[in-house]
């Protein structure tokens, strides 16, 4: 049976602009985050306190959370225990951390294996935890490593459960190179939600293929009804050659609402907010709600 609602997290502001290859004015991105939560967005990955030498984009952290933090859950990523000082100190209270299942990718991202990761990663959840956080724990290369190739259902169970007992209280569980199949989403959310019934957990799909939206449903059809997608499909994985971007925020909505599962969401208002952040960017936008947009406005 399909879920009535489902929550759509926004992560065009963090995960989609962190690779763009042009800064984006902090103004742009304020008003980018703005008018999302006006289209109605209540959950949204705000930005990333992470060192600018790494992640350029992400510099104006501190400005985004003094200007963008509601009552609303307002994620930022946290990679370390200076990205945590940072974020508490900010006014953040909603914590993502992040560790991939695949040692080898975690090797090209922060030159740690899996079991590094995690032994500096969990002490960090519980000290989120005992600020009156909300912790999401992103599980990257769920599905393929582009290192590794196919990740097992049992390791991915294995890292997620660190993260529960440590006190998570969601799993983000990523398909970061887009490789996954519907047979596979399913075959994965299914055992995740026998394994951790009482813990959330959100599907993250990458559209490298054209199957984001198809393992959208897939997970769907598994119980999920927490996704992560991106307005205008931005987003991608430095440390994933050739992973595209994000499942796109208006497609998915679009999808959703058609079946009758309610989001919460305007399409129009999403539509619009992308519309108006496209000119800051520096690859065009070929979500394909938006593309229609586009030509609906052109003629």
């Amino acid at each position: 049976m399909l879920p009535k609602e489902v929550t759509i997290i926004e992560v065009g502001p963090r995960d989609g602009l962190q690779n763009e290859k042009n800064f984006v004015e902090t103004s742009h991105k304020i008003s980018f985050i703005r008018s999302l939560k006006e289209a109605g967005v209540k959950e949204m990955e705000l930005t990333s306190f992470v060192s600018p030498k790494w992640v350029p984009q992400m510099q104006d952290a501190e400005s985004i959370a003094g200007s963008c933090l509601d009552e609303h859950r307002n994620f930022v990523l946290t990679p370390n225990e200076k990205g945590l000082n940072k974020a508490l100190s900010s006014g953040c209270r909603d914590i993502a951390f992040f560790v991939g299942v695949s040692d080898s990718f975690n090797k090209h991202n922060i030159n740690k294996t899996t079991a590094e990761s995690l032994k500096a990663v969990l002490p960090l959840v519980e000290r989120a935890k005992n600020s009156n956080g909300f912790v999401r724990a992103c599980i990257s290369t769920s599905f393929y490593c582009p290192y590794e190739g196919k990740i097992s259902a049992d390791r991915v169970i294995a890292l997620s459960k660190e993260f529960v007992t440590a006190g998570a209280d969601e799993l983000s569980v990523a398909d970061t190179i887009g490789m996954a199949s519907p047979a596979e989403s399913a075959i994965l959310f299914s055992k995740l939600k026998d394994a951790f019934p009482d813990t959330m957990i959100a599907g993250h799909f990458h559209d490298t293929r054209g199957m984001a939206l198809a393992n959208i449903f897939a997970a769907l059809q598994s119980g999920v009804n927490r996704f992560d997608t991106s307005a205008g499909g931005l987003g991608g994985c430095p440390f994933a050659p050739g992973a595209s971007g994000n499942a796109a925020t208006e497609d998915a909505v679009n999808m959703l609402e058609s079946m009758g599962i309610s989001t919460g969401i305007n399409l129009e208002l999403v539509l619009k907010a992308v519309e108006n952040i496209q000119p800051a960017l520096a690859r065009n936008i070929n979500s394909r709600m938006f593309t229609l947009h586009q030509q609906e406005t052109i003629v």
